[in-house]
């Protein structure tokens, strides 16, 4: 499952509201920086073969085959901190992640 903090709520919301083909968010991971899995967001416009969607309060979380395992338990939340705003990401699923911050690994990513 993956929930919406309610500040990412508002967020996303606002996102869609301003983009009439979006049908809701996709989420997911692809390989990238130091230590392997980096998250890959964005306004979702297509159903696609094999997406589990999660609903959260309305707002579609659509979700590929090959990331869920990796995603599944995350909750999306978005945090204001003085002039920086940005996603926040609280995956049950990350084992450790790089020091600039940009990916992470899981338990499954350090036995292989």
């Amino acid at each position: 499952m993956i929930t919406l903090a309610p500040s990412a709520l508002e967020r996303i919301r606002g996102y869609l509201a301003e983009t009439s083909t979006a049908i809701g968010l996709r989420f997911g991971v692809r390989r990238t920086g130091c230590s392997g899995w980096g998250y890959a967001v964005e306004l979702a416009r297509d159903a696609r073969d094999g997406d589990t969607v999660f609903e959260y309060d309305g707002v579609q979380i659509r979700v590929d085959p090959d990331s869920l395992a990796l995603v599944d338990g995350t909750q999306i939340d978005f945090v204001k901190s003085g002039l920086s705003e940005q996603f926040v990401f609280r995956n049950p699923n990350v084992a450790g992640e790089c020091g600039c911050g940009e990916s992470f690994t899981t338990d499954a990513d350090r036995a292989a």
